[in-house]
């Protein structure tokens, strides 16, 4: 068995053009979606992410605005931008491009963003609204996950999912978003101890632990779906996810490739959420 590689680029590409049509469709109704998106500091990974924000916002017809501050600035400043930006009609979605310097309190300046507005998914309201499956915005990376599995028509009810990795922006979002959909999930992390023995039960193993080749054939079982969110940057420069992406492929049933995997749905999600929030602005005008 080789598994069918899952053409993140082809999926976000396909999903951005039905955006593309419901941007189209709002703008001849009298209202294009706008997202702001607030960068502090000079991070050049961060540069590059909110570029590529931007990009995909001018493919599918979002007006986008960047707020740049210098790293030095104070937090209350930022947070006073992002109070001012709630309060815009204009801007239908905020992101605060994370990290932040570490003099910022993360929590309080993403606590700042309106839940109506909250793009990203980060808000305690919505983080929230995934345990009780009545979230505004699901996170981005989960989210696009989803429309993955969704787009190859890979089953998820009743089926064995074990994530790899517990953070708060992938891994316990993801675990609920699943658990929505009836599947029985396994949450694994730095601490589990003997991790293969929880990844050869999963029908459905997502992977986002930050550790290149943590995964490997023997760890699988034959047949399983393997998406790979994992993003880590080797000594000689190339870019690999957290699964050893040769030798798992020869077993699994389906895998996700890194690069060209999982990344272009995140930012393509952020978009979606962004156009939806448009939607529910634009409706809620004539109620």
């Amino acid at each position: 068995m080789v598994a069918k590689v899952i053409d993140g680029k082809a999926v976000a590409l396909k999903v951005r053009a039905e955006l593309r049509e419901q941007v189209t469709s709002l703008v001849e109704r009298g209202l294009r979606p706008g997202l702001a998106v607030i960068i502090v500091g000079e991070n050049p990974a961060s540069r590059v992410y909110v570029a590529n924000k931007v990009k995909a916002c001018s493919e599918v017809g979002i007006a986008s605005t960047v707020h740049a501050f210098p790293a030095d600035t104070e937090d209350t400043i930022v947070e006073g931008r992002i109070r001012a930006l709630n309060q815009d009609p204009s801007v239908h979605g905020i992101l605060v491009q994370l990290p932040l310097p570490e003099s910022f309190d993360v929590r309080r300046v993403l606590g700042a963003i309106s839940s109506d507005k909250d793009v990203d998914g980060f808000h305690l309201y919505n983080v929230g609204g995934l345990v009780v499956g009545d979230t505004v915005f699901p996170p981005c990376t989960p989210f696009g996950v989803q429309k993955m599995l969704e787009h190859e028509n890979i089953p998820i009810e009743g089926q064995n999912v074990v994530v790899v990795g517990a953070s708060n922006i992938v891994g316990k979002p993801m675990a609920l978003m699943l658990m929505q959909r009836d599947a029985t999930v396994c949450i694994c992390h730095a601490k589990t101890r003997d991790l293969a023995q929880f990844t050869i039960l999963a029908d459905i193993l997502v992977v986002a632990a930050g550790k290149p080749n943590l995964i490997l054939p023997q760890m699988v079982r034959t047949g399983a779906v393997v998406i790979d969110v994992g993003i880590n940057r080797l000594p000689d420069g190339r870019l690999v996810g957290d699964v050893d992406f040769e030798g798992v492929r020869q077993k699994a049933s389906y895998i996700t490739p890194v690069p060209g995997g999982v990344g272009p749905m995140t930012v393509t999600m952020l978009v979606h959420n962004t156009v939806q929030s448009a939607a529910r602005h634009l409706s809620a005008r004539y109620h």
